[in-house]
């Protein structure tokens, strides 16, 4: 046989081996740098840092991801990513409420799992969106247009209260993210070294109970219930 037919690629077992690593390299990688990139800006980070956070050495971060700028713009871009997956149920035939109440408990559920995260978009958007603000102008503009129009569709067919749609989506953001952005205030002012699960939760249920009641998507029980 001739050794030149051989095929040299590896077998497949070995290439989803490989792929797992290259997957667990970059989550590790990803996690570390909102962690640096949220306590000392794009400018302040160091590849060497953020390997250090992430106990790997320096050279797999440049092999992932090839530079800084790269690395700063991938954390972005999976925080924009996983923050807009949850507007999927939002769609003409689902139920308004559990639409949005779903939407609402995913984006505090992100602030409470991954603040930085959050930091380092509040401080790209505080700067300008140097980097981003093509994508809000593009490709979370239609995003956002859609799923407005499914919400005029459910207020149109008085399936809930007539709210502005796409004011509707910045009060959400606005509401979740303070916990992630704004922790430390939010911390002071109830008196805590920092915010425990227990005020995390409290916090949730009210943002929910709060923008559903606007919305007009509580049940008179309720509506009940939360006054007691």
């Amino acid at each position: 046989m001739n050794r030149t037919s051989i095929s040299s690629s590896p077998p497949p077992g070995e290439e989803a081996a490989k792929g797992q690593i290259r997957q667990t390299n970059e989550a590790l990688i990803l996690a570390a740098a909102e962690r640096v990139f949220a306590g000392a800006g794009f400018a302040g980070a160091t590849m060497a840092a953020i390997a250090e956070a992430a106990c790997l050495p320096k050279a797999n971060l440049h092999y992932y991801f090839g530079s800084k700028q790269a690395l700063y713009r991938a954390v972005l871009a999976r925080t924009l990513e996983d923050w807009l997956v949850p507007t999927l149920g939002i769609t003409p035939k689902a139920d308004p409420r559990v639409a949005i109440e779903t939407y609402i408990r995913a984006k505090m559920a992100l602030s409470v799992q991954r603040p930085h995260a959050s930091r380092v978009f509040a401080n790209e958007l505080l700067h300008g969106a140097p980097v981003v603000k093509a994508l809000l102008g593009t490709e979370l503009r239609e995003l956002v247009r859609v799923k407005a129009a499914v919400i005029q569709g459910w207020i149109n067919a008085g399936r809930m209260a007539p709210v502005d749609p796409m004011h509707l989506f910045f009060t959400i953001w606005a509401a979740t993210q303070t916990y992630a952005d704004f922790g430390v205030q939010v911390s002071a002012v109830l008196g805590r070294a920092e915010l425990a699960a227990a005020d995390y939760d409290r916090a949730t249920e009210h943002v929910v109970t709060l923008l559903l009641r606007g919305c007009g998507l509580l049940s008179d029980t309720q509506q009940s219930l939360k006054a007691q």
